[in-house]
């Protein structure tokens, strides 16, 4: 089963009070007085299927969304009709904040498997932000996380080495799983390798290849989509970190 899939989407009409993904999401900081105003304007609609859209390129922004369960993936396309995967979306992370800009999308959200969210409306946040510090405080860390994340990719993309890319690809996973509690060194990939490829800004032939030698090398154990994490120390010094 998905490590992706952890919270199941039987318990969709929990409270932001009663998720275990409170500390990832809108509430994280929310003082209990003020999470159930938060309740009273967050929306749970039906869940995705594999490859539902969840908002599409140039459609007007309605929400923000934060993944309940599953994973969700955002992606652009160009005027010759390239397509760039942009993000990989988990339980507690958030999504939907292109359309801050002028009002629409500029990307698609798809879903990787079946997968639930959770959405604040737009035009309830100005006004919530002023009710709510707590919440005025987490739309401001939510922004200069969006930030951070645009310049780690631009630095994947134009300074890394193949093995350097699908390296930190792995150990992002393995925080983020660290983050849930999950196991953060045995997880499954919703994603296809060419998804992966795509987003790494490499071929799916280069991909498979490393996944190889990291396994040959005894780095990581394969199976299928089934990753197992053998030897972290070595991942972060192909990247360059340090203990």
């Amino acid at each position: 089963m998905s490590k992706f899939k952890e919270i199941n989407i039987d318990h969709l009409k929990l409270s932001c009070s009663e998720c275990n993904l409170r500390e990832l999401c809108f509430p994280h900081g929310m003082k209990e007085e003020e999470l159930s105003n938060l309740d009273a304007v967050v929306d749970q609609p039906k869940p995705l299927h594999k490859n539902d859209f969840l908002y599409r390129d140039g459609e007007r922004a309605m929400a923000i969304y934060a993944v309940r369960s599953g994973c969700v993936k955002t992606m652009t396309e160009s005027a010759n009709g390239d397509e760039q995967i942009v993000g990989f979306h988990l339980p507690g992370e958030l999504l939907g904040l292109d359309g801050f800009a002028d009002g629409s999308h500029t990307c698609n959200a798809i879903a990787l498997e079946t997968s639930s969210v959770c959405e604040l409306p737009l035009d309830q946040i100005e006004s919530l932000c002023h009710r709510l510090p707590g919440l005025q405080k987490q739309m401001r860390r939510i922004m200069g996380k969006e930030v951070n994340n645009d310049h780690k990719l631009l630095l994947l993309l134009g300074k890394m080495t193949a093995e350097e890319r699908l390296a930190s690809f792995l150990l992002s996973l393995s925080a983020r799983m660290e983050e849930r509690h999950w196991k953060d060194n045995e997880f499954n990939l919703t994603m296809p390798r060419q998804d992966i490829a795509n987003y790494l800004g490499m071929a799916v032939e280069t991909v498979s290849r490393l996944f190889a030698t990291f396994q040959s090398e005894k780095i990581i154990d394969v199976d299928r989509r089934h990753i197992s994490i053998l030897d972290i120390k070595r991942l972060r010094s192909i990247v360059g970190e340090c203990e």
